[in-house]
C-alpha cells in the first residue's frame, strides 16, 4: 500500500504563530497545506483569505491544497492561481458554478492539479463527467463551512463508489471532515489516498506535530 498523504487543515492553526504553525509542520512532515477559502455566501463562514494563502505560499515548499468555497469561482479563480507553483492543486465546488468544466479548464491551463470537492449532498452520479477532467477529488464527509462537526455515517457509500472507478478514472480520492484514527484505519488500506487533519487529529494536542504526525502514519499499516 502505498504511503497516505497527510494534509494541514490550516483553518484550524493558530494564526497568532501563523509562520512558527508553518515550519513546525513542514519539519513534522506534514505532505501539503490545506487552505480553505470561504466567501460567506456559498457556505455560512468566513474562514481564510488571499492573504493567508499567499504568506503560507511564501514560508513552505511543500505544495498547497487550496479549496475554494465561494460562488462562482470562474470569476475570481485567477486571483488564486497566479500565486500558486505547479505542484499546487485547487479545488471548486460544482454546484457553485454554472460551467464548472469551464473553471476546471483555467485551473488546468494556470498549470496546476485540478479537483473537485463533493459536498455530502451531491452524489457521485451528478459529478461524474467532471471525474474524467479532475486528477483529485475532495469528499466532505461533514457539511462544509465549519471545523469539529460530526462525520455524516450515509457518506461511506460515496466512498464505495469513488473507489471502484477511481483507477478508471485516474483520479485521487481525500478525505476532508471528523477525520478520526477510525477512518484512517478504515479507509487508507482500501484506496482512499490522502486525509486533511484539523482539530480531531492534528492541531490543539499535547506534544510536537513531529510525534502526532508519526503517530497518524502508524494508523494505516
Amino acid at each position: 500500500m502505498a504511503e497516505i498523504e497527510l494534509l494541514a487543515s490550516m483553518m484550524c492553526a493558530d494564526f497568532g504563530n501563523l509562520a512558527r504553525e508553518v515550519k513546525e509542520l513542514d519539519e513534522a512532515g506534514i505532505d501539503s497545506f490545506h487552505i480553505d477559502i470561504m466567501d460567506g455566501r456559498y457556505v455560512p463562514n468566513y474562514a481564510m483569505s488571499l492573504n493567508d494563502m499567499r504568506f503560507i505560499r511564501s514560508a513552505t515548499d511543500k505544495p498547497l491544497d487550496v479549496h475554494l468555497m465561494i460562488e462562482h469561482p470562474n470569476n475570481t479563480v485567477g486571483l488564486f492561481t497566479r500565486y500558486l507553483r505547479h505542484g499546487d492543486t485547487v479545488y471548486i465546488h460544482p454546484e457553485a458554478e454554472y460551467h464548472p468544466s469551464t473553471t476546471l479548464q483555467k485551473i488546468i491551463d494556470a498549470g496546476l492539479i485540478p479537483g473537485i470537492a463533493i459536498n455530502p449532498g451531491t452524489s457521485v452520479e451528478n459529478v461524474r463527467m467532471l471525474l474524467r477532467i479532475v486528477k483529485k477529488v475532495l469528499v466532505m464527509s461533514v457539511n462544509p463551512g465549519n471545523a469539529g462537526q460530526m462525520f455524516l455515517p450515509y457518506i461511506s457509500e460515496k466512498y464505495t463508489e469513488l473507489l471502484k472507478i477511481k483507477e478508471q478514472m485516474d483520479f485521487k480520492i481525500y478525505w476532508d471532515g471528523a477525520c478520526g484514527s477510525d477512518k484512517i484505519r478504515k479507509y487508507a488500506p482500501i484506496g482512499v489516498d490522502g486525509f486533511v487533519l484539523g482539530t480531531t487529529l492534528l492541531f490543539g494536542k499535547r506534544g510536537s506535530y513531529k510525534k502526532t504526525i508519526q503517530n497518524i502514519r502508524s494508523l494505516s499499516f
